[in-house]
């Protein structure tokens, strides 16, 4: 049982670690929810499906009905109502959007990791790492500079 509970450790540390990625350009940036939101909320997303899977392969030989899809659609509703609190209306100007889709992908990549889908949840960092670095950048200088 201690070795099982170790193994649990591995898709919670690359949760972190890859949310944590996630946060760092946001933290760079100075926005609001940076590397230890990020980090948490990606911990959390995973947590939340490592404990759904528990909770599935315990209790489905009991004949109940337990679908664990239920706590990753609540952890994505639940995420959404937090990046729904970053976003702010400021003089005719709607901020914070980015961030908040940066915390939903950070939970997104914590359930992967929290499903052992390892390479996934790094391809998936990587990706939303070269939107924030390099689409961003390339918006900044060309779209909004004109």
């Amino acid at each position: 049982m201690v070795l099982s509970q170790l193994s649990i450790f591995l898709p919670l540390i690359v949760a972190t670690t890859l949310g944590a990625f996630i946060g760092l350009e946001r933290e760079y940036k100075n926005k609001p929810a940076g590397m230890k939101t990020h980090a948490l909320v990606s911990l959390g997303a995973g947590f939340f499906m490592i404990l759904g899977d528990h909770i599935f392969f315990n209790f489905a030989n009991m004949g109940g009905s337990y679908d664990p899809s239920r706590i990753l659609a609540s952890v994505i509703v639940g995420i959404g109502f937090m990046g729904g609190g970053l976003i702010m209306k400021k003089d005719f100007q709607v901020e914070g959007l980015t961030t908040a889709a940066g915390m939903w992908i950070a939970a997104a990549v914590g359930v992967a990791a929290g499903m052992e889908l390892y390479m996934l949840a790094f391809f998936v960092t990587l990706l939303t790492l070269f939107i924030f670095h390099i689409v961003g950048g390339f918006e900044d200088r060309f779209i909004r500079n004109r």
